[in-house]
């Protein structure tokens, strides 16, 4: 999904992995689950495929699709519609061997019935509970098995908004699917929906926090196009609430630093022991984050912390300019100055992380100073740029004031 529709829809030319047969399988696959959301746009360099999802009328994430599809034999859903009937109420418990006689009862009806060994059930029932569906005991040497007791769900509307607004919202996905009907009642100005995509990575990452596990992540270098592999104690994971995009921050022991992996990057994950470090490590990550204005923990000049600010000033009519440096500023203070003009100001590891932010005031700053004078110069420099392109004339501090 991320290759055909996130990083571009891939023609048969650029489709690397097996065979041009594999790519139109591929390419239906998708536009079964998504082809209510495609559309063609004609181009000079041919047709363009894109999604196209409107929010105000699907509310729900259609990425879930890809999870909520799984391949399965003949034999497969005979097996899992015969026990389940067998298993029906959950106070019925059963031993291996009576569940065998009862599968063929089931199948004697039939001219040519397929036969499924105790082996093949055993194995079925222990898959069911890994799951969590089916529950074993053991009375003396002979194992019994019967159905789990249905829990109860949580209120639709929970699970509604769980769904679309929680990293691994595809489970309340699943749990929604399974609740009585309701009306919607989110809808989200700002969807991000590529996130599906990163579900069964995220979970595998709660799971080794949860367990305080260290773990070894392979990540893929989009650029030279191959996998690197990192030993990390996972510790936090933090979502850009401007991009929606998901980002672990873990230590790395053969760097002595924490640093982020983007999720969307991650392409497996692996457990390994427990860390005695997590808790400390975690204390440490929080200690950093009010000197963290996006995910990096290092300036790129190289020292360890970067002072920032700018004051801007503003109109009569423009007194939410200040209120919007208050609700946004993430972290660092505000301060008035008059009742039109504000000062932001904030120490954090890289101070380029707030360029694109300071730049949406840029026609009410006034004055600013950056500790790293090479990004400060290139900020000038975009100024005059600006200028220069609208034939402005060379910037003056009367300018920017």
């Amino acid at each position: 999904m991320r290759e055909f529709y996130v990083y571009g829809f891939k023609s048969r030319d650029e489709y690397s992995r097996k065979s041009a047969r594999s790519y139109d399988d591929e390419k239906r696959r998708l536009e079964s689950w998504l082809g209510d959301y495609m559309q063609f746009r004609q181009t000079p360099e041919g047709k363009t495929v894109f999604l196209s999802i409107d929010s105000r009328v699907s509310r729900h994430n259609p990425l879930y699709a890809a999870w909520k599809t799984k391949s399965f034999t003949d034999g497969d859903m005979t097996l899992h519609f015969i026990l389940f009937d067998i298993l029906q109420s959950p106070g019925t418990a059963l031993t291996l061997k009576e569940i065998t006689g009862l599968v063929d009862e089931y199948l004697s009806s039939f001219d040519e019935p397929r036969m499924f060994d105790s082996s093949t059930v055993r194995k079925k029932l222990n898959e069911y509970v890994s799951e969590g569906i089916v529950v074993s005991e053991k009375r003396g040497k002979t194992m019994y098995y019967r159905r789990a007791e249905d829990a109860d769900l949580p209120d639709p509307d929970v699970l509604d908004f769980f769904s679309e607004a929680a990293p691994c919202g595809v489970i309340g996905s699943f749990l929604l699917d399974k609740a009585d009907s309701h009306r919607d009642h989110f809808a989200f100005k700002h969807h991000y929906i590529t996130g599906a995509m990163d579900s069964e990575i995220v979970c595998q990452l709660f799971a080794a926090m949860s367990e305080k596990r260290s773990i070894t992540i392979e990540s893929i270098n989009r650029h030279k196009d191959r996998l690197s592999e990192n030993r990390v104690v996972p510790l936090r994971l933090m979502i850009s609430a401007q991009s929606g995009r998901q980002y672990l921050m873990a230590y790395v022991p053969r760097l002595n630093r924490i640093i982020s992996f983007r999720t969307d990057n991650i392409a497996s994950v692996r457990p390994g022991e427990v860390s005695e470090r997590f808790d400390e490590l975690r204390e440490k990550l929080d200690g950093m984050i009010p000197n963290m204005w996006g995910v990096s923990t290092q300036s790129r000049s190289g020292g360890r912390m970067e002072h920032v600010e700018f004051t801007v000033r503003y109109s009569e009519s423009e007194a939410h300019i200040h209120q919007r440096l208050e609700r946004e500023k993430r972290c660092g203070t505000v301060e008035r100055i008059d009742d039109h003009t504000s000062r932001f100001s904030a120490d954090v590891f890289d101070s380029s992380e707030l360029v694109p932010w300071i730049r949406t005031f840029i026609c009410r700053i006034i004055d600013f100073s950056f500790s790293n004078k090479a990004l400060e110069a290139q900020f000038r420099e975009d100024i005059e740029e600006m200028y220069r392109l609208y034939g402005l004339g060379e910037v003056t501090e009367d300018d920017l004031q």
